[in-house]
């Protein structure tokens, strides 16, 4: 398990996977306004399109269940994507639980993705693109030494129309643990 200051990222577990579908995909709104591929309805115990199963996993991805440190419990989910070995980057993003949003823990999500990607994977640059009005996940990524880089205007489709998109980048150069 990879450990921050209050939420620890360790493997996803069979059991995490109905309680992520349930709470993070089945809001639907929410979850546009967070996965940039089409919301599909998804089945429980469905072993083909559920996005929190992680036995078929490309390379260029790592998934992670983000848990308190302090009681197991499971926050949510964080992830790594888009891994370039050759460019040594990827890109980042967490979703919480509606219980535990609104606590600060997702800069400690952020740090710990940071963590990963530049200790140990040893990458170079890490991003964050997110909805120009997602305000925590800019202060998140903010809090955690991400620089805003640029919008992207009317870039995705977000629950009915368009949205501007925010770029964060962070390089390992400017990490400090």
């Amino acid at each position: 398990m990879l450990h921050g200051e209050k939420v620890g990222l360790r493997a996803r577990h069979d059991e995490d996977v109905p309680v992520l579908l349930d709470e993070l995909h089945g809001d639907v709104v929410t979850r546009t306004r967070g996965d940039d591929r089409p919301w599909r309805p998804v089945a429980p115990g469905a072993t083909t399109g559920n996005p929190f199963r992680v036995d078929d996993l490309p390379e260029d991805v790592v998934c992670f269940s983000a848990v308190d440190l302090a009681s197991g419990e499971l926050l949510g989910e964080a992830v790594l994507w888009g891994i370039d070995p050759h460019k040594r980057s990827a890109h980042l993003g967490l979703a919480l639980r509606p219980a535990h949003r609104g606590k600060g823990l997702g800069t400690d999500v952020v740090r710990v993705l940071c963590d990963y990607g530049f200790a140990v994977r040893g990458l170079n640059r890490l991003q964050v693109e997110t909805l120009a009005d997602n305000t925590p996940m800019i202060k998140a990524a903010e809090r955690a030494g991400f620089t805003v880089e640029g919008t992207l205007r009317s870039s995705t489709w977000v629950y009915g129309g368009f949205a501007d998109e925010t770029i964060l980048g962070l390089l390992a150069a400017e990490w400090t643990r």
